[in-house]
């Protein structure tokens, strides 16, 4: 069922540069890469069910960038689209994921045994790691292209899959529509419940139609405050946090193998890994955040440099628009695509231990420059 602007044959009765956008004021990935000559190769194609290069691109062209981060542009509706609109994703994909090519492979690594030390870092410094990533389900398009009674049949399909769980996984479904306001304040403020989404990012992509219809969270809302927890919420493309210590936590989920079951498996190829509706999100779609307190080093004139060689990146504990309050940051690993989960996990852990220990040097008044690491 589309959502954007996609009557395809009514919109060869005018040539393409009176189809194509105007994206003279933007600055995202897809405006660098879109050409009048990609969109008159692409603009006539859609995917099986029947998704378009304008379904693609709208999300871009209605936001013209972001002052924070460099924005993709552009999502996908479907696992084809990455196949039919090739032309113009790979080279988007290329730009956001430092170079990756259409010929490489992306790696997988879930065994948490890989994982060194996530369990030791220094409680004094780091405050809270929380780790989320996003799944999609093969045999069903994704949340900017989906109809009513396919994301229905989504959320019942996840609840069966994830309601099976036992043991530190175990918990129960809770459907937005069902839930207090009280409830949903609370768990909100406590960055466990994922919020109406209101950035013209996701809602000019169609990700917030008819909200809150078949969206909920899964998990236990009488430990949630346990120093790890354990929630996943449906239809929001991604699974919410795990606050504490313990980072090897996210790769002991088991819930492929419980999908599997219901003979859905997961979206994923060799080239992409896990498929997902932003192009950002390709390959792992972890991001491991840690929320450490860094109040000397963030002032250091070589902060920046330091994450980046780290392949690190920074944003306030409340979001990526927030700013640091008392010199804490959520830190966490840059990449998605190209490495595995346990090697982005790795970066984070590694480098945050070194930031931490960088910050007591510079308690003592000491110099840094010898523990910052070689560019990458």
């Amino acid at each position: 069922m589309p959502f954007g602007n996609t009557h395809n044959n009514f919109k060869l009765n005018y040539k393409v540069e009176e189809e194509f956008p105007n994206l003279s004021k933007h600055n995202n990935h897809m405006a660098k890469v879109l050409t009048k000559e990609i969109y008159g190769k692409l603009r006539d194609k859609q995917t099986p069910s029947g998704y378009t290069l304008d379904d693609v691109i709208q999300t871009g062209v209605d936001n013209p960038g972001h002052p924070f981060i460099m924005t993709v542009g552009c999502v996908a509706g479907d696992e084809e689209s990455y196949e039919v609109f090739k032309d113009l994703l790979d080279p988007i994909i290329s730009d956001r994921h430092g170079g990756y090519k259409p010929t490489d492979k992306h790696k997988t690594d879930l065994n948490f045994e890989n994982l060194k030390g996530g369990d030791d870092l220094d409680p004094n410094y780091v405050l809270s790691s929380r780790v989320r990533t996003g799944r999609s389900i093969k045999g069903f398009t994704l949340p900017p292209h989906n109809s009513r009674g396919e994301r229905r049949a989504v959320e019942k399909l996840s609840v069966e899959a994830l309601t099976s769980l036992d043991g530190e996984f175990k918990g129960k479904y809770y459907p937005l529509k069902s839930m207090t306001d009280a409830e949903q304040d609370q768990l909100i403020n406590d960055h466990f419940l994922f919020d109406k989404p209101v950035s013209p990012l996701l809602t000019c992509a169609g990700m917030a139609r008819d909200w809150p219809d078949a969206r909920g969270i899964c998990m236990d809302l009488h430990v949630h405050y346990d120093s790890e927890c354990f929630t996943v919420s449906i239809q929001a493309q991604r699974q919410q946090d795990l606050p504490g210590l313990g980072l090897q936590a996210f790769l002991r989920w088991p819930i492929e193998a419980i999908f599997k079951k219901h003979n859905h498996g997961f979206m994923w190829n060799e080239h992409l890994g896990y498929i997902l509706t932003c192009p950002s999100n390709l390959g792992t779609g972890l991001r491991g955040g840690v929320h450490v307190k860094l109040p000397k080093l963030s002032t250091h004139p070589k902060f920046e440099e330091i994450l980046t060689r780290l392949r690190l990146q920074k944003r306030g504990t409340g979001g990526v628009d927030t700013a640091s309050v008392g010199g804490v940051f959520d830190i966490s690993n840059a990449d998605r695509l190209g490495s595995s989960e346990v090697d982005q996990v790795q970066l984070v852990v590694d480098g945050v231990k070194l930031m931490v220990e960088m910050e007591k040097k510079l308690e003592k008044g000491e110099a840094i420059d010898s523990m910052i690491p070689a560019q990458k």
